[in-house]
């Protein structure tokens, strides 16, 4: 795995307080060119439309985590489940009030990564199994509607790249350069 950085928190909504939330994959990678362009960074992918994004993986611009950078980030050398107890570092079903709840008001991991788990499911770069589910994009990390055995570092969700609901968001990752 190539050296990269994840946000600490989801990306925020409007309120700049709660986690940005019905935002479709496609939304997620146009955030990310976005930024990148805001920031003088030159763009990650090359979209096209709703059809075709491509990832270019030396661009320093802004971009979603791949499933396995998400994962190595969540578990932040950790080897269970989870890390730490759910309630002290998660927003789920057990104690959301099913709602979304502000960025980082639970404990974050030894990486400090807030809300890797719980709050919102976070889009990933990877397709779920292409051969199966053809376009549909991998989500991680469980949601605030969602029971607790969701919100473990090993669960992966798919979902059709347009699709846009409550309790799915995003989180930004760039490729860092040198050693």
């Amino acid at each position: 795995m190539a050296p990269f950085e994840l946000a600490a928190t989801p990306v925020t909504g409007p309120d700049g307080a709660l986690p940005a939330t019905e935002v479709s994959w496609w939304d997620a990678v146009r955030h990310c060119n976005a930024r990148s362009a805001r920031e003088g960074l030159p763009p990650a992918y090359r979209i096209d439309g709703e059809r075709t994004a491509r990832w270019d993986p030396a661009s320093p611009g802004y971009r979603l985590p791949t499933e396995a950078e998400w994962e190595y980030a969540c578990r932040a050398g950790t080897g269970g489940a989870r890390y730490g107890e759910l309630d002290a570092i998660a927003w789920y079903r057990g104690n959301s009030g099913e709602r979304p709840h502000p960025v980082g008001g639970r404990q974050p991991n030894a990486f400090g990564l807030y809300d890797m788990l719980g709050n919102v499911w976070e889009w990933c770069w990877d397709r779920y199994d292409p051969e199966v589910y053809g376009d549909y994009r991998v989500l991680r990390g469980g949601g605030w509607f969602d029971a607790h055995w969701s919100c473990r570092a090993s669960v992966r969700r798919r979902s059709h790249p347009t699709l846009r609901i409550d309790d799915v968001g995003f989180r930004l990752a760039r490729t860092l350069s040198g050693p």
